[in-house]
């Protein structure tokens, strides 16, 4: 009923920039949480960053001051703006949308497909 469509993983460099973007689409009655998760190899799926309906927006340790995640709500879209780039940020990225459709009668949890990025030191 929901699709994620994410885009903009990449290689760069140590200190490098990517935006990442999570494009909702379906029946979408109102998205109340968009977060970004990421997974490393031989690690757990850690959350990144996650941002409410309202704005509200809360960051992991290790990305605060270095990401910024935002929502263009007529869009259904998600950004992950991702600055000074470190090997350690190096994963695979997902979006986690949690979406109230106009079908279901509880908001229902969709991932993307995963987005992977890569920093070379």
């Amino acid at each position: 009923q929901v699709q994620l469509v994410e885009s903009g993983g990449g290689l760069v460099h140590t200190g490098g920039s990517l935006r990442l973007s999570c494009a909702a689409s379906g029946s979408i009655f109102s998205i109340y949480v968009s977060s970004w998760y990421r997974q490393a190899p031989g690690k757990q799926r850690e959350l990144v960053a996650s941002i409410t309906s309202g704005g509200i927006s809360n960051y992991a340790d290790s990305v605060k001051g270095r990401c910024t995640i935002s929502r263009d709500n007529a869009k259904n879209t998600v950004y992950l703006e991702m600055n000074s780039l470190k090997p350690e940020d190096a994963a695979v990225y997902y979006c986690n949308l949690v979406v109230q459709t106009r079908t279901l009668t509880r908001p229902s949890e969709y991932w993307g497909q995963g987005t992977q990025v890569t920093v070379s030191s």
